[in-house]
């Protein structure tokens, strides 16, 4: 990674793109790299609530880009892609330079070509991977600013450590060593999102349409809603259930998205292999973690939501 994104630099400008999901582990894992060098730029078709609010807290460098018409530098010596698992994650034509790929998902859809390099770890989070090349090879790019993109990344993707293993305790000692940051106070922060009564109004209508099925081995609870779906998801494993499940259809795109509880995960759930599947099966784009995962597509919501049943139900649960 270092030998390519030197070389990289010396032939020119290199954008840090992010995954067209704009998460906070997305959009922190970009900024962060970006700033070991003034020819790296962190730049994305999207970005999350979480990570807008870090951005602006922070004043962060993000440069949002256009899905058509986007114009990159004439020199470019590279591009480096963060936490997209396919080409067709990013939302753009990417330009014909080598590329970078750093990602965690367990699906894998790139195809490498001469000068591409693809880093693909077992990782909870795209700022572990990120976060680990920086404490070895750019530490004085380690501020304070940096380390809480890193930190809100860890927080966000692991679901506040919920799904994390002991290598993301490790990398979050790291971050909080030798910085002023109050973890308790910081994790609160990140985990406090602010809603308007119109969005606080569909969360309780998407709550008050929840269905239970069992689904062969493992519990699930169904909704559908028109936003928050990621917050209602994880909401609802609050009842109990294994696998909560929220779908929703605008202008023609279904788009389901799921959360698993760390239990049923280490015993056989695997959301982003169910999402995959989908997508090879119905069209669309799916993948993702194994606690947390999403698909979109054209066919309608109900028939979206039952594939999605169909295919918790083949996966077994393991003895333990």
């Amino acid at each position: 990674m270092k030998q390519w994104l030197d070389e990289a630099i010396e032939r020119g400008a290199v954008p840090v793109l992010a995954g067209q999901n704009g998460d906070m582990d997305t959009i922190g894992s970009a900024i962060a790299l970006a700033s070991i060098h003034p020819s790296l730029l962190a730049c994305g078709l999207h970005i999350g609530r979480v990570a807008k609010r870090m951005v602006t807290e922070l004043n962060a460098p993000f440069r949002k880009i256009a899905a058509t018409g986007t114009v990159f530098p004439d020199q470019l010596g590279g591009i480096v892609i963060v936490d997209a698992a396919a080409p067709d994650q990013v939302g753009i034509d990417l330009p014909n330079v080598p590329k970078l790929i750093l990602d965690h998902h367990a699906t894998n859809g790139w195809e490498l070509t001469e000068g591409d390099c693809m880093l693909k770890w077992d990782v909870r989070a795209t700022t572990e991977m990120v976060a680990t090349y920086m404490f070895e090879h750019a530490n004085e790019a380690m501020t304070d600013s940096v380390r809480k993109m890193l930190l809100a990344g860890m927080i966000t993707d692991t679901g506040c450590y919920k799904h994390a293993d002991s290598s993301s305790f490790e990398i979050t000692t790291q971050l909080l060593n030798d910085a002023d940051i109050d973890y308790a106070e910081f994790c609160e922060h990140i985990e406090r999102e602010e809603t308007s009564p119109s969005e606080r109004g569909s969360l309780l209508r998407g709550l008050s349409r929840t269905k239970h099925h069992d689904a062969g081995d493992w519990s699930l609870v169904t909704t559908y809603a028109g936003t928050l779906e990621g917050r209602l998801a994880s909401l609802l494993l609050g009842t109990g259930c294994d696998v909560s499940l929220v779908s929703r259809h605008r202008e023609g795109q279904t788009r389901l998205t799921a959360r698993a509880t760390r239990k049923a995960t280490q015993r056989g759930v695997h959301l982003g292999s169910i999402m995959q599947t989908i997508a090879e099966q119905h069209g669309g784009d799916g993948g993702g973690h194994d606690g947390a995962a999403g698909w979109t597509g054209t066919v309608d919501r109900v028939r979206a939501e039952s594939a999605f049943i169909a295919q918790l139900t083949l996966q077994q649960k393991v003895k333990r």
